[in-house]
């Protein structure tokens, strides 16, 4: 019997996938859990038109991502931190200080997509990578001063 998998199941496939299993493992277990539905004419033109609506999606979001990486490649903000004698500093400059100073300028970033591997304790200027999508990575000038 032929079933669409309606999420990932196991050693048999993923979400969407269509796979041919014997009847009473499929109405047994598989469509009485919903994890699958059937492989009807209809079920496949619901499956091909979801498949659809989610590659058009996702070229959206990788446009926009494109969009962003090339605003962001233009910014460049100042983060301003204590120091203290012989400028030796108080605290670090965290992603979300730097997602505040974007935001600052009007370009709103979710501070978990900006990668820092260590915060940063020293003045001076970075370069700062920003994952925005999968296949999209930007970098934002971070230039440190003392305040």
């Amino acid at each position: 019997m032929k079933v669409v998998l309606l999420q990932d199941v196991k050693a048999l496939g993923k979400k969407g996938d269509v796979a041919e299993v014997s009847e009473g493992y499929a109405r047994n277990f598989l469509l009485a859990k919903k994890y699958a539905v059937e492989a009807t004419p209809a079920n496949l033109n619901t499956l091909k038109l979801q498949k659809a609506n989610a590659d058009r999606i996702a070229a959206e979001q990788l446009a926009e991502a494109k969009a962003a990486a090339e605003q962001l490649a233009k910014a460049s903000v100042t983060v301003a931190i204590k120091a203290g004698e012989n400028g030796k500093t108080f605290g670090s400059v965290s992603s979300k200080e730097i997602a505040q100073a974007l935001a600052g300028q009007g370009i709103e970033i979710d501070r978990k997509k900006i990668v820092l591997p260590d915060p940063i304790k020293e003045f001076g200027e970075y370069d700062v990578k920003v994952k925005l999508h999968k296949d999209v990575a930007a970098s934002v000038k971070v230039k440190v001063v003392e305040e």
